[in-house]
């Protein structure tokens, strides 16, 4: 028996050792290929050493080989990414903004600040991006998952090829986990049918506890917890996401220390703050009273002066000219004024929220004493503070998505519901170039820093001799991923789940952690968003605006654009425009840019604008096919408008077959709520309709008369009045074959109903479409039977 045992033994060493001898090359990561503990990681998932039969009968007489299991690298630390979202490089007070920031401001003492490192210029590239280690057309996501295309590099689905960083550390002995947005999956596949296969709980992610989609109401939030879709207690007027998520996070990452104290977690901490709607706890909303009151110009200003005396930015460094777009503060009527400052104030006073809930998580983290060994990644925006307000600000941010004007004196005339539950604001476009400060441009324009620098704050206690420091290296977000398997001493996977990877191609920051003097990494980088694009290279960047943000159309067409020349090492803020000095500096640029477009699936570039938000215009695979008719059941809820039938711009028909009661009560199917959206429902009885156009007007048809107790079938009828987008229509509501009311709709949402609402049946989830009935679901749950709801267009 001895001699059996000593060969299983002698097996397992031979093993051992055979794979400790394995080496690969990593090209993108200074991390070995193999970790110290001699397993070779570049296969996930490892498997464990096979061991002859054994031929012993009686398990008395022989010892067990040793037990297996994959455990992480001896130290590796616990990892924390923050994402905060829409946030812009001049917001914080740790990069020289207005907006107290005392957490943050605390990270930055006790850590490193990140003053040239770089997003993609919009969010679900970004987050893409940030998770791989891959440019954002590399997991074929050019732009946000509601704009994908046909094209490779804009499809919206990201390829098995691009582990996630969560992935790679669960299958390398790590607990994982997200809490907040997740903006990667494929609009279409959001849905009871999925596929899952591109959820956070199939992309690496142990635990997810968030949201689906670009943004979300703070205080009605579409939770899910994994794929099942959750009720949270809005009912309560305290109640608000940014907290509820927090909570969660703590809770996670305790219970986790408190089972496996010895193995390392990493938590994805992404709210949906400081995105649209900018929606405070009602008890920080007048925190800023008056604070922003000497305008947007003068912000900009203050914010340079206190950037240069933190050292955040050079001396010397200029503003960038404010676009032609933005008013001088000085040029504003009060009104103007007295709108735009409190829009800012809302801003500012939701950003502050956000600071305490993430002090809130690294506290907790002291608190179970591990911030030592925890790599702590704090990064202050997805990509440039958002233009989406565009000229006004916007009571409601659906306006903008369906081209509908929120003029002046309705948005004054609604002031105090900014950052309510009664709004889904955003502030006026002026403020986030402000909040950009030094740059020029914003969110969505890839080809100035405006729209793609962002603060970075790195704090790692049990490794960083020198702190309260800024470092200038160029970064991307691509240099993420690979930074945390250097730190975990792990290599860069060859192949994950059976799937030949893509190499990553970010960089490892690692050294810069110990050393300022750390030569630049990345030298070269693509930049490039629905046309607008830019090529960093050695210190140069040549770039062209080709859309503005608020612009519906281009300014000309791809050919024809006017390329601009920046040298940022004299030039932080890329003030200085070379382009006339320096043609051919330029013409090279321009073919860098190219040969990186070429290589990472850029092209072929897609200007297209509100009219990708359409599955079949883009091209992008659309959950309903070609069918005309849908039919849903009574307890469906949270049907995304993306996996749904699309009624808007055409004839529509909705029958429904209910059983009911006298005086029925309630909602019967509804689809998004109270900023924009349509209800069919029954008051004492009566049949209904409203339509909620972009929540700036509810139209309703009613009919007079009760319907009698027992089984009926009700059909709501709507003629589109057709020859366009978003044009007016009729509704006609019959009972059992009678018409029984019918009345004018004279406009309709154009391109979208929500972002973060979608369809029930037998109640309203979320906010309510219509006044006439409760916003809680309790009260608007429909009294009678309903035994289908079927949805027809032509």
């Amino acid at each position: 028996m001895k001699n059996n045992y000593r060969f299983l033994f002698s097996t397992f060493l031979l093993a051992v050792i055979l794979i400790s001898c394995q080496q690969t090359t990593n090209e993108s990561s200074s991390s070995s290929t193999a970790s110290d503990d001699g397993y070779d990681r570049t296969n996930l998932p490892m498997t464990p050493p096979e061991y002859p039969a054994i031929t012993e009968l009686d398990a008395r007489n022989v010892t067990a080989p040793p037990a297996w299991s994959v455990k992480a690298p001896e130290g590796a630390p616990n990892v924390v990414i923050v994402l905060i979202d829409d946030m812009g490089f001049g917001h914080s007070s740790a990069f020289g903004g207005p907006i107290n920031m005392p957490a943050t401001d605390r990270l930055a003492k006790e850590g490193i600040r990140y003053n040239r490192f770089h997003t993609t210029a919009i969010c679900s590239a970004s987050r893409a991006a940030l998770l791989s280690g891959r440019n954002h057309h590399s997991n074929n996501m050019g732009s946000i998952t509601e704009t994908a295309t046909a094209f490779p590099g804009n499809t919206g689905i990201i390829p098995q090829s691009c582990a996630t960083i969560a992935e790679i550390l669960k299958l390398n002995g790590y607990n994982t986990a997200q809490f907040g947005k997740n903006h990667e999956t494929a609009a279409w596949e959001v849905s009871n049918s999925g596929p899952f296969t591109r959820w956070p709980v199939y992309k690496g992610f142990e635990k997810f506890w968030g949201f689906m989609g670009g943004e979300t109401n703070q205080f009605y939030p579409a939770v899910y917890d994994g794929t099942t879709k959750i009720e949270v207690d809005s009912e309560d007027p305290n109640y608000h996401f940014t907290e509820d998520m927090t909570d969660q996070a703590i809770s996670w990452m305790k219970a986790q220390k408190s089972l496996t104290p010895d193995k390392p977690f990493f938590m994805y901490y992404a709210p949906g703050a400081t995105h649209a709607p900018h929606h405070p706890p009602a008890s920080y909303i007048d925190k800023y009273k008056g604070q922003f009151d000497d305008g947007w110009d003068a912000y900009r200003e203050k914010t340079l002066a206190r950037q240069i005396e933190l050292g955040v930015v050079p001396e010397g460094t200029k503003l960038a000219p404010m676009p032609d777009y933005i008013k001088p503060w000085n040029t504003l009527s009060d009104v103007e004024k007295k709108i735009f400052s409190r829009q800012m104030e809302i801003f500012a006073a939701f950003a502050e929220h956000t600071d305490e809930q993430v002090g809130r998580l690294y506290e907790a983290i002291e608190e179970q004493g591990i911030a030592e060994n925890t790599l702590f990644i704090y990064i202050l925006g997805d990509n440039g503070a958002s233009p989406e307000g565009v000229a006004n600000g916007l009571l409601n941010e659906n306006t903008y998505f369906n081209g509908v004007e929120e003029p002046l004196d309705f948005v004054a005339a609604n002031l105090d519901k900014l950052g309510t539950r009664e709004a889904f604001s955003h502030f006026a476009a002026g403020w986030s170039v402000a909040g950009n400060t030094p740059f020029k441009w914003t969110k969505r324009v890839a080809s100035n820093f405006g729209g793609t620098r962002n603060g970075m704050i790195i704090v790692w206690p049990g490794k960083m001799k020198e702190v309260d420091m800024v470092r200038d290296q160029f970064s991307h977000v691509i240099d993420i991923a690979p930074t945390i398997l250097e730190a975990a001493n792990l290599p860069e996977p060859t192949s994950v789940n059976g799937v030949k990877q893509k190499p990553i191609e970010g960089f490892s920051m690692l050294k810069t952690l110990a050393d300022p003097e750390t030569p630049e990494f990345h030298t070269t980088q693509y930049f490039e968003m629905v046309g607008n694009r830019a090529i960093y290279k050695d210190g140069w960047v040549a770039a062209t605006i080709h859309i503005e943000p608020w612009a519906n159309a281009p300014r000309g067409t791809l050919e024809d654009d006017v390329w601009e020349l920046y040298n940022i090492e004299e030039d932080f803020s890329e003030s200085n425009d070379l382009a006339q000095e320096m043609p051919e500096k330029v013409k090279e640029l321009q073919e860098v840019f190219l040969t990186e477009a070429k290589k990472y699936n850029v092209l072929p570039i897609d200007d297209r604008s509100t009219e990708r938000l359409d599955a079949k215009r883009a091209g992008r695979p659309d959950l309903m096919g070609t069918r005309k008719s849908l039919t849903v059941y009574d307890g469906m809820f949270r049907m995304m408008e993306n996996a749904f039938i699309n009624v808007k711009n055409t004839n529509s028909t909705y029958t429904t077959e209910v059983e009911v009661g006298k005086g029925a009560n309630g909602v019967i199917f509804a689809m998004a709520g109270r900023f924009g959206g349509y209800s069919l429902y029954m008051m004492d009885g009566k049949p209904a309709y409203t339509y909620n156009w972009v929540g700036k007007e509810q139209y309703d048809v009613v009919s007079s008369k009760a319907i009698a107790p027992g089984k009926h079938t009700i059909k709501y009828d709507f003629a589109y009045d057709g020859d366009g987008f978003g044009k007016g229509g009729s509704m006609t509501i019959y009972v059992d074959g009678d018409k029984v009311a019918e009345g004018r709709i004279p406009n309709t949402n154009a391109n979208m109903f929500s972002l973060d609402e979608g369809a029930d049946v037998g109640f309203d989830e979320g906010t309510n479409v219509s006044d006439n009935y409760s916003i809680n679901v309790s009260e608007n749950r429909f009294t009678g039977k309903i035994n289908y709801v079927t949805i027809d267009i032509e």
